[in-house]
């Protein structure tokens, strides 16, 4: 790329930020004819999906993100044909595992009928219950996933949704959206089994198990695993976020890291380009698109001036995921779980019951820390044997904390080492079997990746109330910003959290407009089942 504006570097748009979401944004706009830069402050693309050596030689880590069912079953980065730029999925024997204090668990095979039979044996009628719930997902799927990923509101997407369910489906889906966790287990399932399995998969949001909402959020995330699996991409993380620089330099696009954007030129209202560290200027003919959380982009990037001061007011009220604290191992060695159900699962958790989920969630919310965390944990090795040495495993464990602890070094320690605690009651020997390990605290996570202000890995929470049209403030709920010609790409806008790109496609598209050339472009790539 050599486009000059008044002697400086310039491109139709300029894209602030390389993780996922800013990387399809990128592609799209090229897709569709566009000149694209895209900047990237690290070192390397990827954002919150990235790989690196950091416990032992030999033993890959994904620092942030590992596990991919939002990316696997997205119309969004499923049909940019990754596979074609050097990704491949891998999967573990079993999807996840929830390994109870008392040393007994529940599984989630790769097979939806040995699921079933599994809850069965624990609990009469969960299997069935189990099989009538995915029922009802292999119904909906398709057009959820479609109104979920795109813009703001989905109105062709919602419509498809809407006669698949009918009137009173509708209405017992709406309930579903709203029910906790926690009730919607109880309502659904006689065992503990798979009710901690939905809870478990709505705790890796924010949202604890009695909140309005998680229910949905952790029926959608056990749906998916049930559905795609939690694959991971061989090699890493970083194999998918180099696969998505490869689809977008492949369509023409222009990537520059260590480049780091120190502020948005605004000029009458209007974004014109942006401003790095190191003075450069880079002019943006068209638009300025940014994978950056809401607060940082507009407060530091854009500056409180040129925007509204109901807007402003908004922004005060944004509120943060809850921290996270992730402990990395080498092990030297297959984990000795006491639960053979976890032997062969990508994902295990750990370290509480129903009412354990509850209580974490009460420390979380009060500032205390958590005796008894609720432990995620990823075994990599297992999921790919490509993450560490011949018969050994690649683990990491992590835990959300209080906002009042992310930086309060005793209570870290403490936290750290209840994880600990919890790891080794589940599997007996293995702190002796730790070769090295790597703690990230939330302080370590943001001077990692900016974006995850505090240690907040899904750029703001996920409760009903910053959601929708509340993303990231009081609004419409889409991309667009106060400030023409700038657009919201990262997780802060509408959907969320998560590694499945819409935030991205959400931006590119309300950035392209409706222009008849552009759609007819793009109707003959990947992004034509997305034009609704």
């Amino acid at each position: 790329m050599d486009g000059r504006v008044a002697g400086r570097l310039s491109a139709d748009a300029v894209v602030v930020g390389g993780g996922p979401n800013g990387l399809v944004a990128a592609i799209a706009l090229a897709d569709a004819g566009w000149e694209v830069l895209l900047l990237e402050a690290n070192d390397t693309v990827g954002g919150a999906v990235r790989t690196a050596e950091v416990t032992a030689p030999g033993f890959r880590t994904d620092l942030f993100s590992a596990f991919y069912p939002l990316a696997a079953a997205s119309p969004v980065i499923r049909d940019l044909h990754l596979e074609a730029h050097g990704l491949r999925w891998e999967h573990a024997p079993r999807v996840v595992t929830h390994v109870f204090p008392d040393g007994s668990a529940t599984t989630m095979e790769r097979d939806a009928e040995a699921t079933a039979a599994h809850l069965e044996s624990q609990a009469a009628g969960d299997g069935e219950a189990w099989l009538a719930m995915l029922e009802q997902w292999s119904r909906l799927r398709d057009p959820l996933l479609d109104a979920l990923f795109s813009p703001f509101p989905p109105v062709r997407a919602g419509l498809s949704l809407g006669r698949q369910l009918g009137s009173r489906g509708l209405l017992d889906f709406a309930r579903l959206a709203v029910l906790p966790a926690r009730r919607l287990g109880e309502e659904q399932f006689a065992g503990p089994g798979p009710r901690a399995l939905i809870t478990g998969n709505a705790m890796h949001s924010d949202l604890p198990p009695d909140a309005a909402g998680s229910g949905l959020f952790g029926w959608l995330l056990t749906m998916l695993g049930q559905d795609v699996g939690f694959p991971v991409p061989s090699g890493g993380a970083q194999s998918l976020a180099d696969a998505l620089r490869s689809r977008f330099e492949a369509a023409g696009g222009t990537v520059r890291t260590g480049a780091r954007v120190a502020s948005v030129d605004v000029r009458g209202g209007r974004a014109v380009g942006v401003r790095l560290t190191d003075g450069e200027r880079v002019a943006a003919r068209r638009a300025v698109l940014a994978d950056v959380d809401a607060p940082s982009l507009f407060t530091q990037l854009v500056g409180t001036e040129h925007l509204p001061a109901s807007y402003v007011d908004a922004l005060a009220r944004f509120q943060w995921d809850h921290p996270t604290l992730k402990v990395n191992w080498a092990v030297d060695g297959p984990v000795p779980w006491r639960s053979p159900e976890a032997v062969g699962a990508g994902t295990v958790h750990l370290g509480v019951d129903d009412n354990g989920f509850v209580d974490h969630s009460a420390a979380m919310s009060t500032g205390r820390v958590s005796t008894a965390p609720f432990v995620l944990l990823g075994q990599m090795t297992t999921a790919d044997p490509s993450r560490s040495p011949a018969g050994t495993e690649s683990v990491w464990a992590y835990s959300h904390l209080s906002h009042s602890l992310a930086h309060d070094d005793e209570a870290l320690a403490a936290s750290t080492e209840a994880m600990r605690r919890v790891m080794e009651e589940a599997a007996p020997g293995v702190r002796d079997m730790v070769l090295a390990e790597h703690v990230q605290r939330p302080g370590d996570i943001e001077a990692a990746n900016s974006n995850l202000v505090g240690g907040a890995i899904n750029s703001g929470t996920a409760h009903l109330h910053q959601q929708l049209v509340f993303r990231p403030a009081t609004g419409l709920g889409r991309p667009e910003t106060p400030v023409a010609g700038l657009f919201l790409a990262s997780a802060s806008a509408h959907p969320g959290g998560g590694v499945h790109g819409a935030c991205g496609w959400n931006a590119a598209r309300a950035a392209l407009g409706s222009e008849k050339a552009v759609r007819r472009r793009l109707a003959r790539t990947a992004w034509s089942r997305l034009l609704g």
